[in-house]
């Protein structure tokens, strides 16, 4: 069964690079693989607003997307680690999410199944940290992973986000934080262990 993490950050070994990985120890700990995305080292354009995909479902622009859009339409399970900018997710991560509106044509305006085989279910996963304490500091970025997910075919189903974790690696400190991650990972292997033999 296919997973697939995606790292949103722009910073290589930052918190939420630290989370994806020990969530992936889960995964791996529980017989799972999966492949990895690192947004940072692609090279892909935001969306352009063109509506060169309102006939199609296709994106017109033809870069690094092009590797990133088979995964989001072939996975049994999506993993995004990303960080919170000024209360929204970084660049790299909503940039990555704007050029998915080809998928939510296919689905919503052409009617046409987005993903490639149709699992009769998708996990979606987030794992983010933020530097503010605010109560809202995650609200926006939960609407828009849940909205995501769901061009996607797809439900998030659970997250991790934790607030107050700012300089590069202040997530190990955290007491609970990488544990968490880690089996979070697990219960996401043990997940996908179960759609085997549901799926067709």
């Amino acid at each position: 069964m296919h997973i697939t993490a995606i790292y949103g950050s722009p910073r290589k070994g930052g918190n939420t690079d630290l989370l994806m990985e020990a969530c992936l120890h889960g995964v791996h700990a529980g017989g799972q693989s999966v492949h990895e995305i690192f947004l940072r080292d692609l090279h892909f354009s935001p969306c352009i607003e063109c509506g060169g995909c309102a006939t199609t479902g296709i994106c017109v622009l033809r870069d690094d997307m092009d590797l990133i859009y088979p995964h989001l339409t072939s996975s049994a399970c999506i993993i995004v680690s990303a960080p919170v900018f000024f209360y929204g997710l970084n660049a790299h991560t909503k940039a990555m999410i704007d050029r998915t509106q080809c998928l939510w044509v296919k689905k919503y305006l052409l009617q046409q199944p987005v993903r490639i085989p149709p699992f009769s279910e998708g996990h979606g996963v987030l794992l983010s940290t933020g530097g503010s304490r605010g109560k809202k500091n995650f609200d926006g970025i939960l609407l828009t992973m849940k909205y995501f997910y769901d061009a996607l075919d797809m439900k998030l189903t659970r997250y991790l986000t934790f607030h107050g974790i700012d300089e590069c690696g202040a997530v190990t400190t955290h007491p609970t934080a990488l544990d968490d991650a880690f089996n979070l990972g697990k219960e996401i292997s043990a997940s996908i262990e179960s759609l085997k033999g549901v799926v067709p």
